[in-house]
């Protein structure tokens, strides 16, 4: 792979300044009582209206959790004045994904949430600065472990950063949060998100229970109605990730009935929040570059 084709790259363009937007205007929007479900709908609607599409569910994960949080249609929870937020966004047009994310720390007395959240940003930015063509995932791993631990804290080793294709959100190359030892290097042409977690915890995440994010894992036949309709619903998105609220606001109730024979019979893969397995805080920072050949270009800014 050396280089896009003019339409792609115009794509890909145009995808992270919609993620760029709609990320700043979320940041926005989060304060000490907004109701987290609202602000994930007016990201997502800001998105459609700037002429893009989520490429997966805009997400909120909240102090020890990482990611995959979403909530359901009825869910009120607001925002503490104590909450470290991680607001992440993915923007499509025609298959080709912006993903870009923020930690805000709306506890502004406290110095090392402070220091935590610019470690993952500081991580962020020295990977950045070394992203080029042959430039190996095991060097960009150690730049952002050494921005992280050098403020005191741990990356988070079992998250990475990823390669992003067209309708994929994860794909080759994975790029590791610490000094994994992979020497396959970069190649002009790779779209990539770089992507750090730190924590004032352990450095590992699990999987929890209660999953509301989901994706088309394989087809095969249903029984009730009501899974073959919300089974021909997911089907139009792609293979990207959709989450639960999408559907009981479309379907009502029965769209909890098809999502539960859906599961059961293995038809879609489910992405759980992601708690630190020590309880410990944690923030992340992301863009999304394009490698080249003697450096690199960020798609997830606003450049208008």
């Amino acid at each position: 792979m050396e280089s896009l084709d003019d339409e792609t790259l115009r794509h890909y363009v145009k995808a992270g300044r919609i993620a760029a937007q709609a990320l700043a205007f979320g940041q926005r929007l989060i304060k000490e009582g907004a109701v987290i479900r609202d602000v994930l709908d007016r990201v997502e609607g800001f998105i459609a209206k700037q002429g893009g599409a989520s490429a997966f569910p805009a997400q909120i994960s909240l102090n020890s959790v990482a990611a995959h949080s979403c909530p359901t249609a009825d869910d009120e929870t607001t925002f503490s004045h104590t909450d470290l937020i991680k607001l992440d966004v993915g923007v499509h047009v025609n298959g080709y994904i912006g993903d870009t994310a923020i930690t805000i720390n709306l506890d502004g007395n406290n110095e090392e949430r402070g220091r935590l959240v610019e470690a993952s940003r500081a991580a962020r930015d020295a990977a950045i600065r070394l992203v080029k063509a042959r430039v190996t995932p095991h060097q960009l791993g150690a730049a952002i472990e050494r921005e992280i631990t050098s403020r005191g804290f741990q990356p988070v080793r079992n998250l990475s950063g990823h390669g992003l294709g067209r309708f994929q959100i994860h794909t080759t190359p994975s790029i590791p949060n610490f000094a994994s030892g992979e020497k396959r290097p970069l190649v002009a042409g790779q779209v990539v998100a770089i992507e750090p977690f730190a924590t004032t915890g352990k450095g590992t995440v699990y999987s929890s229970s209660g999953p509301t994010v989901f994706a088309l894992k394989t087809l095969k036949p249903v029984r009730s109605p009501a899974a073959r309709e919300l089974l021909e619903k997911i089907k139009t998105y792609n293979g990207l990730p959709f989450t639960e609220r999408w559907l009981t606001r479309e379907f009502g109730a029965k769209a909890r009935l098809g999502l539960l024979e859906l599961r059961r019979a293995g038809i879609l893969y489910e992405y759980p929040p992601l708690p630190e397995e020590s309880k410990g805080l944690v923030s992340q920072s992301e863009h999304t570059v394009l490698v080249l050949e003697d450096g690199c270009r960020v798609l997830t800014l606003d450049d208008e």
